[in-house]
């Protein structure tokens, strides 16, 4: 095992708020809170993606108000002796010789190294019969137009992609040099757990709907491996857009989130069960009801996706588009490539936003994937429109001799709109656990 150092070793008490999970209820229970002794020493603080900067001013502008929170929590973690790994996510040429991620290379490889801990993790089984709260499907912006606009020129003037503007972790966080890890990799993080005997982590950082759950170090990678996990809820954000679906104010939308995180994945702690004091509270957060576990009155129908379950029963009026995500394992590419195939025609059909040209060879209708626009071991987006708006059929998925069935739940919107075939963001970050398939591999 690496040398443990520790100045003051100390235990955390800490009170686990969850929610008692019932994924085939549309409305959760009544929250529970246990109290639990956390030795520092077999503690991790895992640090997500806290970036130098964002796509999103408005996600820049919540990062610096609890910033400060956050590096004072970490500075009293590592006091009492626990790890801190600071993982902001495609950032690591910035640290090539930083003595933490020189540490965090070294650490021993583990020989327990889970299946797929390296990659993306979409969901997690205790998701997979769970209605998602929010749609995050634009990516979750929630900027003024204008002011948006005129970040990203800034971002550009400064040498900056507008879309990926990170370079290195926020200067609010700072990072020990003699003690602290350095690592965007869901394999590094697990050997620096193992090397160390880590059983329990705490999660910070953003965004808790899109990086945080799902990245390599991520909640569910830690949760579906066995860590004992839990979400620093208050020293997080979320992408979600007011003007989307549910229509509620961004932190209502963030409180949707974390109370789906305590139902399905994991539960979740306050910075003042470290620090003392109270929870952190945004300025901006005005509301006189927080913490909300749903929504008593959210908006069903109208202009937005709502689930569907495929085949569908019920007959539209079309047009009308479905989407889902797959997750295609490389085992599945062969020769042949990869296909959608539906049994009839007048179907429009969008992976990733590339149109597929049809093939029709008698009653079926075959949609040939091309290769560049396939995204292997990760999520995949599929659009389809239907002009006549009823799907009486699911779609196949294709390879060689291989078949998987997409039925099951999809999302579904009536209308025309062309910006439907796709997304701003990739699938992964964009679209809701209620909607991944994921053939065996």
């Amino acid at each position: 095992m690496l040398a443990s150092t520790s100045l003051h070793a100390d235990d955390f008490s800490l009170q686990l708020r969850s929610i008692p999970a019932d994924p085939f209820s549309k409305t959760p229970g009544t929250r529970e809170v246990r109290n639990e002794t956390w030795p520092a020493s077999k503690t991790a603080v895992i640090v997500c993606d806290v970036w130098d900067l964002h796509h999103c001013r408005n996600a820049v502008r919540r990062l610096e108000e609890f910033g400060p929170r956050l590096n004072a929590v970490l500075i009293e973690a590592r006091k009492r002796g626990a790890t801190i790994i600071h993982s902001p996510s495609d950032c690591m040429p910035a640290y090539t010789d930083h003595p933490a991620r020189l540490r965090a290379i070294a650490a021993p490889r583990s020989a327990d190294l889970p299946k797929d801990i390296a990659a993306w993790c979409s969901r997690i089984p205790a998701e997979e019969q769970a209605h998602y709260p929010i749609d995050q499907s634009d990516g979750g912006e929630d900027d003024d137009p204008a002011e948006h606009a005129q970040w990203a020129a800034r971002l550009k003037s400064l040498g900056r992609n507008p879309g990926m503007p990170w370079q290195r972790q926020s200067d609010m966080i700072a990072i020990d040099p003699e003690r602290d890890f350095l690592s965007d990799k869901g394999d590094e993080v697990w050997n620096i757990l193992q090397s160390r005997g880590i059983d329990h982590v705490i999660l910070t950082g953003v965004h808790t709907n899109m990086c945080v759950l799902g990245r390599p170090f991520g909640l569910r990678q830690m949760a579906r491996n066995g860590k004992h996990v839990v979400l620093m809820r208050d020293m997080t954000d979320c992408m979600y857009n007011p003007q989307r679906w549910p229509y509620v104010d961004h932190f209502t939308g963030c409180d949707l989130i974390i109370a789906h995180v305590e139902r399905f994945v994991c539960p979740t702690v306050t910075s003042d069960q470290i620090l003392g004091g109270q929870p952190f509270r945004s300025k901006s957060d005005k509301r006189t009801e927080a913490d909300v576990i749903h929504l008593s009155e959210a908006k069903t129908d109208g202009d937005h996706w709502r689930p569907i379950s495929l085949p569908a029963e019920r007959k539209f009026s079309g047009p009308a588009w479905y989407r889902a995500t797959i997750r295609v394992p490389q085992r599945w590419l062969t020769g042949s490539g990869l296909a959608v195939v539906l049994p009839a025609a007048g179907v429009k059909v969008w992976w990733n936003g590339a149109s597929l040209e049809a093939e029709s060879k008698g009653e079926i209708v075959r949609y040939q994937i091309p290769a560049e626009a396939l995204t292997v071991d990760d999520a995949n987006l599929l659009v389809l429109r239907v002009e006549g708006g009823h799907l009486a059929e699911a779609p196949v998925l294709q390879s060689g001799d291989r078949q998987f069935n997409l039925s099951g739940r999809w999302q579904f919107r009536q209308g025309d709109d062309s910006s439907w075939s796709n997304m701003p963001l990739p699938a992964k970050f964009g679209t809701p656990t209620d909607i991944v398939f994921e053939p065996q591999r």
